[in-house]
């Protein structure tokens, strides 16, 4: 008697089993790399190892001093705020804008993005570039090379023709990859790009990390 109840649990427990959906976590969405289909997890202690402390944001976080930020202080969706801040952006030999009217986007783990309007720089030096990509906040952008006598650089900003609610401001403005500029200057602080062919942050002494765009940085 007690071994047909035991194989009716049995039964209901893998019924139960197939029909309840997997669990989908952050990690299960994560894009595949290279190795991904032909590594096992290592099980036992190896597999609970902590992430090496240049990898994981939360040990090698950096105490922001007097007047600094912490990326990690930033929102996820992304703030935008308006800086009166001098911003100066060289190109081949030539000062192409030069505002205290941008826009910065703060987003977690990036330095910040500036945005300057359209009317900020030099007549002809914006020109488009072809391509979009969608950004799950701001909406779909749009490519920008720049221009200066027979000096092209292909895709060296973007814009938002049409930025989804909240994101306005960011309708006739245009941010440049500084890693593309001759310069980028924030009140007269030369700008660090940020690392990673797809990001476009400035770094300078007000913020500190650690940023994403570098390797093992993908996940943050």
């Amino acid at each position: 008697m007690s071994f047909i109840v035991r194989a009716e649990e049995a039964a209901r427990h893998r019924a139960n089993t197939l029909s309840s959906p997997p669990e989908v976590t952050r990690d299960a969405l994560r894009p595949l790399t290279r190795g991904t289909l032909s590594r096992a997890p290592r099980a036992g202690p190896a597999h609970t190892r902590p992430m090496p402390r240049h990898l994981d944001p939360a040990r090698a976080r950096i105490a922001p001093g007097p007047g600094q930020e912490s990326v990690w202080d930033y929102p996820r969706p992304p703030r935008w705020e308006p800086t009166s801040e001098r911003v100066v952006i060289r190109f081949a030999g030539t000062v192409i804008a030069d505002s205290t009217d941008a826009v910065r986007v703060l987003e977690t783990s990036h330095p910040p993005t500036y945005y300057l309007p359209r009317a900020a720089f030099s007549p002809g030096a914006l020109v488009e570039a072809g391509g979009t990509t969608v950004c799950e906040f701001k909406g779909a952008a749009r490519y920008v090379g720049l221009l200066v006598g027979d000096t092209v650089a292909r895709r060296a900003g973007w814009y938002y023709p049409e930025p989804q609610a909240g994101y306005e401001e960011l309708r006739d403005r245009v941010a440049v990859y500084p890693a593309v500029m001759e310069s980028c200057e924030v009140d007269g602080e030369r700008v660090v790009p940020q690392e990673g062919g797809f990001y476009g942050g400035w770094i300078t002494s007000r913020v500190v990390g650690p940023f994403k765009g570098g390797p093992g940085t993908l996940g943050w």
